[in-house]
């Protein structure tokens, strides 16, 4: 809109009226040196007022060098006549009065020409520069995660069309970056497994309770980061790791309400919820945190109890639900597919350290006070 996108040398005539714009007064200064060398008159002046626009001026006493001959009438319009002046024009400096005039918006003009130019030539090649583009973006991916893979230990994931879910030492790639620039010490690696048992057609689910800020969604979503990077074709930030196809992965992390469509917490909570149940199937990987959070204790832990039922009855799906409810623990008593795990946490001088780690077993509270 305002000009300035061609470089200058592109175009002689642009070069000229970005000239006429930007330095007008160093344009008529060397005409005025000019027109003073061609007739002698060293008083010889160009000047500009609304009227006449600009002049050229020279003492009533050498009039006879602009008037005295065929040639010099022609060459030299006579504009006014004062006391002790007179003032004359040229086509040259009316000719060069209007460029300076129509410099800035013919200077636009000229550009904006050709920039359309330029767009038309590039869209005429717009097949072979989206191809260019494609290549050069899986280039720079493949080349990027090669790099992190060799530097950050990954490993090849196996991916088969098997349900299979173990994943050795893995790790989230970016919480393990975060601590390492923080010098917050290594990123605890933890395994899981959400294999089929032997004989088993499903998935298995872990449910997954621990106290708060002991890591459970970081574990849930590096699970989740995990899966897809492999199904992209990279190495995985893992010991090692055997991955059955997911088909889809659906995921239900985190708080927030939708003020702009009359939602609440909870309400958008139960909506996604109720969406994974109504989608997922046996290929799918679920990972959950905290369902049922958002309303009274005893509704909650009825909303996130049948939740994992019909994940394990009717979706028969590999899963991962944490949660704060330990109640539910009981549930691996119930449902053969689910298995209880723990984010681990240690006493210690009357302080709460916690590990990272997950292990068998189930949370009997959550530390919330400490």
């Amino acid at each position: 809109r305002d000009g300035g996108f061609v470089r200058g040398g592109y175009q002689a005539e642009l070069d000229e009226m970005r000239a006429l714009r930007d330095e007008s007064r160093k344009v008529i200064a060397g005409l005025e040196r000019s027109l003073i060398e061609e007739t002698g008159i060293r008083s010889l002046k160009i000047r500009h007022n609304n009227v006449l626009g600009y002049y050229i001026e020279v003492t009533a006493n050498h009039h006879s060098i602009m008037t005295g001959s065929d040639a010099a009438k022609a060459r030299f319009i006579h504009r006014q006549t004062m006391a002790n002046a007179m003032r004359f024009t040229t086509t040259e400096l009316a000719e060069l009065e209007s460029k300076i005039a129509n410099a800035a918006d013919r200077a636009l003009s000229i550009e904006l020409a050709a920039f359309d130019r330029l767009t038309a030539e590039v869209v005429g090649e717009a097949d072979i520069i989206r191809a260019g583009a494609e290549a050069l973006a899986v280039l720079d991916v493949s080349a990027a995660l090669a790099l992190l893979s060799e530097s950050e230990g990954w490993c090849r994931p196996v991916v088969d069309a098997g349900l299979a879910f173990e994943i050795v030492g893995g790790r989230h790639p970016v919480v393990e970056q975060a601590l390492r620039r923080s010098g917050e010490g290594p990123f605890v690696a933890n395994d899981c497994d959400l294999s089929p048992e032997s004989g088993a057609k499903a998935g298995a689910i872990w449910l997954l309770t621990g106290p708060n800020m002991g890591g459970k969604s970081t574990f849930l979503r590096q699970n989740a980061l995990i899966a897809i990077l492999a199904q992209t074709g990279s190495f995985v930030p893992a010991q090692s790791a055997h991955i059955g196809v997911v088909d889809r992965l659906f995921s239900r992390v985190g708080a927030s309400d939708d003020l702009a469509r009359g939602r609440s917490t909870f309400m958008v909570e139960m909506v996604e919820t109720a969406a994974i149940l109504n989608q997922a199937g046996e290929r799918a990987l679920v990972i959950l945190d905290e369902i049922g959070r958002g309303t009274a204790t005893f509704d909650g832990l009825s909303i996130a109890w049948a939740a994992v039922e019909y994940l394990h009855e009717k979706n028969r799906c590999r899963a991962i639900f944490a949660t704060h409810f330990h109640e539910m623990t009981a549930l691996a008593g119930k449902l053969p597919r689910l298995h209880n795990v723990t984010m681990r946490v240690k006493e210690w001088e009357g302080d709460v350290v916690f590990l990272h780690e997950v292990g068998k077993g189930a949370a009997d509270r959550s530390y919330g006070v400490q």
